[in-house]
């Protein structure tokens, strides 16, 4: 089976938005967190980011796990803050 170019992906699922919420739809949803916390000196060194930001331990329905990471940008310039529709806990911020 030939692999398609990120194009043809794109060209098949309509259009750009399609595309990534799509493969978002394919990875988060039914996921669970199961854990919250800030990333370590250590981590942040690595990254070479300034702001630290909350991340999200997230579970997979077949038990597996990954981390969310909320960055500044796609690039990976620094730290994310989150935004929430939470009362009294509208901004997660970096530190």
């Amino acid at each position: 089976m030939k692999t398609l170019t990120f194009e043809e992906k794109v060209k098949k699922a309509g259009s750009y938005k399609n595309y990534w919420t799509n493969l978002a739809k394919e990875n988060l949803l039914n996921c669970k967190v199961v854990k919250v916390q800030y990333l370590s000196d250590k981590e942040l060194e690595y990254y070479g980011w300034y702001k630290n930001p909350l991340c999200l331990l997230m579970q997979r329905p077949d038990k597996s796990t990954f981390w969310l990471i909320p960055s500044m940008d796609d690039e990976g310039n620094d730290g994310g803050a989150l935004f929430t529709t939470i009362k009294n806990y509208d901004t997660i911020p970096t530190l």
